[in-house]
């Protein structure tokens, strides 16, 4: 029997983070998922890998409905954000999103990055915007930045304010679309130091990537998603180290 549904907009604290019943996504005639179910338990890092089109990025969408479902259920703490009377603002509040691309306001210094959502979102004052923002940056090394501007930043550096700027939310959970792919080699290991260390604090973290190393150093759980549905999942050591599927195996075969 299914737990009923916490009420709308309130969470349900024994639910887990995020759990997906019966997702599909179509584009037109192309279905990208095609009936997806997991579920990411508070505190754990679920990484999701697999081939380009494979439907990962439009999955993390949806969680934040950035993508509009098709069919299904997206629930997050306990709360179906697929249902029209969704406080959704309410929801999202609490989700970070870091996407391969920084995103931050070219002409805003790295601080007022950081505390422009802040204040006009969680109406927060000046003084306590500033002041979270400057803590979020020594999270990420990047206390001695604040006055930068984006394009005098590298890449990496980049990406850690856009990790900044979405932990200055203050989360319950961060959603990581392949927030390395757009770095130089040289640059990416910051990145991912940021994200083991928010790991190791206990943030909930759905993370897709093509960074195996961090799969399987980090993660808690392992998603191989192929042409819009989840082909294998389980621990990362075991499903990287003895694939059980084909596809999977393939896919490993070329990355690995």
């Amino acid at each position: 029997m299914t737990k009923p549904l916490a009420p709308i907009g309130e969470m349900d604290s024994t639910a887990p983070a995020i759990e997906v019943r019966g997702l599909h996504k179509s584009f037109g005639a192309n279905e990208v998922l095609k009936g997806i179910d997991f579920h990411v338990d508070r505190g754990q890092v679920v990484c999701v890998i697999g081939p380009s089109g494979s439907g990962k990025s439009t999955l993390l969408r949806c969680v934040n409905r950035l993508e509009e479902p098709t069919s299904g259920q997206i629930l997050v703490e306990g709360i179906d954000i697929t249902h029209p009377d969704t406080e959704l603002d309410q929801v999202r509040s609490r989700i970070g999103m870091v996407f391969q691309q920084f995103n931050l306001f070219p002409h805003m210094t790295v601080l007022r990055n950081l505390t422009i959502a802040q204040q006009r979102v969680k109406r927060r004052g000046r003084a306590e915007a500033e002041q979270i923002a400057r803590e979020t940056l020594v999270t990420v090394g990047l206390s001695d930045k604040e006055g930068a501007y984006p394009a005098h930043l590298s890449g990496g550096q980049q990406q850690r304010v856009a990790i900044a700027r979405a932990l200055s939310m203050n989360p319950d959970m961060m959603l990581f679309d392949e927030p390395t792919s757009a770095l130089d080699p040289e640059l990416v290991g910051d990145v991912l130091d940021v994200m083991k260390k928010l790991a190791a604090d206990g943030m909930t973290m759905m993370v897709v990537t093509h960074e195996m190393g961090f799969a399987r150093e980090v993660g808690d759980n392992l998603v191989f998603m192929d042409d819009g549905v989840i082909v294998e999942e389980g621990d990362p050591v075991e499903v990287l180290g003895n694939p059980q599927h084909r596809r999977t195996q393939s896919f490993l075969s070329k990355v690995l």
